[in-house]
């Protein structure tokens, strides 16, 4: 009898530990799949996209267009939120403080990432700890235009006429560190004059003032001169490309130019360094499908900019590299470090 009874309480034990079992495998994969389908959920609302340059300008203009490509593929809308100015500063700042749900990505470029660590003290971000690398965009095809006003028809009578009238021309930048004021303060100092950085919030209203003879001088993206070519009152005398444009078949490289000018402008896409993988990665497939889409290609070429998609780890390495390259560009415009102050 006693023998029957422990047989049963055996059995008992192993019954309940059965039960137990599989409640815990249920649970698991209760938990399991509620993660899979809050991630399959992703996005179930507007996916908010900080800009870190004013509307209007090429890259304002491209990520619109995308934007509008990706809706369908995401299912919910992209909305843009401008916040140009001080070398992308404010825009990073902004994405370095949004809560880490995916739904808040973030435009960055040369300045954000790898200038503006080199120029300023008390950045209100750290481009290596507030940021999670999506994919590279694309980079810029930029070139130097001139005001017709100014007898300027190529880089040597630039030269010359800085030389003459050293603080006579102005140049638009898009504020202290960013990639057109390093190229003033290089072209400065290789020259020995003394043209005037006049900072803007972004290449298109650089373009407007170049038109209007408020400035003489600027370097940005040619998707934000081409249009305003026809005016006659811009003139490109140098592309700063490895080979030249196809807009501009006729205007010299830098190098032909005589510019020993190192460094080419990028954009990529990044969010708040704690979203989760699962976010990264759809972000990731999404962008990259829209930017190898022939007619996105082809867009995005008429705009003066090169696709560049890739893998995150990829804009990873590039992000180290192009920071290293930057130093040595910073070094060659003798530029100082300095406090960064909100405007």
């Amino acid at each position: 009898m006693a023998a029957r009874s422990r047989t049963l309480l055996s059995l008992a034990a192993l019954s309940l530990a059965s039960l137990c079992h599989t409640a815990l495998g249920l649970t698991a994969l209760a938990l399991g799949a509620a993660t899979l389908a809050a991630h399959a959920e992703y996005p179930d609302r507007p996916i908010r996209v900080i800009v870190p340059i004013a509307a209007g300008s090429v890259t304002d203009v491209i990520i619109r267009a995308m934007a509008s490509e990706l809706a369908p593929h995401l299912g919910q809308q992209l909305v843009i939120e401008n916040r140009g100015g001080a070398s992308g500063i404010p825009g990073g700042a902004a994405c370095a403080a949004a809560t880490p749900d995916g739904y808040t990505i973030c435009l960055v470029y040369h300045s954000t990432m790898s200038i503006n660590p080199w120029i300023f003290n008390k950045l209100p971000y750290d481009p290596d700890r507030d940021f999670a690398p999506v994919t590279n965009l694309y980079f810029l095809v930029e070139a130097v235009f001139v005001s017709t006003a100014i007898e300027a028809n190529n880089a040597a009578e630039l030269k010359a006429l800085a030389q003459a009238k050293p603080t006579a021309l102005n140049f638009g930048t898009l504020g202290p560190g960013s990639f057109p004021d390093l190229f003033l303060r290089w072209i400065n100092h290789e020259w020995n004059v003394g043209i005037v950085g006049i900072p803007y919030k972004g290449g298109g209203p650089i373009a407007q003032e170049l038109v209007a003879g408020q400035i003489q001088v600027a370097k940005m993206g040619l998707g934000n001169f081409m249009g305003l070519l026809a005016t006659g009152k811009i003139r490109p005398i140098a592309v700063a490309a490895q080979r030249r444009s196809p807009l501009l078949p006729d205007v010299p490289t830098f190098a032909e130019a005589g510019l020993d000018y190192p460094g080419f402008g990028w954009w990529g896409l990044t969010a708040p360094k704690a979203v989760p993988r699962s976010v990264i990665d759809r972000l990731n497939a999404e962008f990259t499908t829209v930017l190898r889409d022939p007619k996105m290609i082809e867009f995005m070429e008429k705009q003066a900019v090169q696709p560049a998609p890739g893998t995150p780890a990829e804009f990873a390495a590039f992000l180290k590299k192009d920071r290293r390259d930057a130093e040595s560009v910073i070094k060659l415009s003798i530029q100082d470090r300095e406090d960064y102050k909100p405007e």
